[in-house]
């Protein structure tokens, strides 16, 4: 089957789309075999993106107004697709779409998780004319998990490497990894830092840009140790796995909280000091939670295009070998979009995509919800 995958990732950046082919030899998930075509992202409308942020961070709207940015977000999904078809002239058996994450909680003892996905697949299937799945996380959350992180079956299936413990550390706006040990099948996983999305606000909020391009900000400054140390003994961050979380936590006013704590520091040190706090909150995750510290770390998301935050990660998981998951065969720009077309190819053929062991749910689940053209 040719799939595209969709997603928009907590960063809100825009919608990646990744057209690949997929080959399974025998019944056995085991067997699938990947090729990747080509990706893409796609820059949301700033007013669309705009108003997505405004959602995220719990400005109030009414029924009407989410059902119109719904609509309105898989319109931009499925033109997405539209545009990869037009420049490939190959049109797809299926399209995978995550959506967009506007909410999310965890569950709570015996309260059952919720996470809201907006870019309905029926409106992605009736404008593209093609069948669709999406609302991926809501099986595995109902069976009492994260529903978090979903990228963790294209890891085990990809990037394991017998002999070696490895972890995929992907960093979007919100970092989650996958332990792979080197032998036996105990994969496990978990959201661990907040990755790009503090920095990305604060970029925003002292200087006026979406991002910090290669970390060349930060690396103009120096960061306070002491007020990372009492950030990193906060609740999250030592909670054992299984955990996720998002910009629900890692919000404007969880930002503006620090920066009150920051105002001895200058703007590059100010970025500096959140830099540092990424990399130290996925070092110190490792430390916690692995039950081996991994032989390499396959790094992907956007947070890999930060140089000052990888150069900086690689002196913090030494003697680990820290690189790029393109190095291995997975683009690395692409890896989530791509994992959603496996997810999407599992949903197709009646497979469980989910992995309980990652995400706590109580057993494997066939994910999504599949819309006919």
């Amino acid at each position: 089957m040719k799939v595209i995958g969709l997603i928009s990732g907590t960063s809100v950046d825009g919608i990646d789309a990744a057209l690949v082919e997929i080959n399974q030899s025998e019944q056995s998930i085991q067997s699938i075999k990947l090729n990747f075509i080509t990706g893409k992202t796609f820059p949301y409308d700033r007013q669309l993106r705009d108003e997505i942020l405004a959602v995220c961070a719990g400005e109030p709207r009414s029924i009407a107004q989410i059902c119109n940015l719904d609509d309105a977000i898989a319109n931009a999904f499925a033109q997405v697709a539209n545009q990869i078809i037009d420049v490939t002239q190959i049109k797809p058996d299926l399209i995978a779409s995550h959506g967009q994450t506007v909410f999310h909680r965890p569950p709570i003892e015996s309260t059952l998780g919720y996470s809201v996905q907006l870019g309905r697949g029926a409106v992605i299937a009736k404008t593209t004319g093609i069948m669709t799945v999406s609302d991926f996380r809501t099986a595995d959350i109902e069976a009492g998990g994260q529903g978090a992180p979903m990228v963790s079956m294209l890891d085990r299936l990809f990037l394991s490497q017998q002999g070696k413990h490895t972890v995929v550390q992907n960093i979007g706006g919100i970092s989650n990894l996958t332990y792979l040990p080197a032998s036996g099948d105990q994969v496990f996983g978990f959201d661990n830092a907040p990755g790009n999305v503090l920095i990305d606000m604060a970029s925003s909020k002292l200087f006026g840009v979406d991002f910090d391009r290669n970390g060349e900000l930060a690396a103009k400054g120096n960061a306070d140790l002491s007020l990372i140390k009492v950030w990193l003994a906060q609740d999250f961050f030592l909670m054992p796995p299984p955990k996720s979380t998002g910009r629900e936590l890692f919000c404007p006013s969880y930002l503006e909280q620090i920066l009150s704590q920051c105002k001895h520091l200058s703007n590059h040190d100010i970025l500096a000091t959140l830099t540092e706090f990424t990399a130290k909150a996925i070092a110190q995750s490792y430390r916690l939670f692995l039950p081996d510290f991994p032989d390499r770390v396959l790094i992907c998301g956007g947070g890999y295009r930060n140089a000052y935050l990888v150069k900086r990660l690689k002196a913090l998981l030494a003697p680990a070998l820290v690189m790029s998951t393109d190095q291995v065969g997975i683009n690395s720009d692409f890896k989530e979009a791509i994992a959603f077309a496996v997810l999407g190819y599992l949903t197709f053929h009646g497979q469980c995509g989910n992995l309980p062991q990652v995400t706590g749910a109580k057993e494997p689940k066939v994910l999504g919800k599949i819309h006919l053209a």
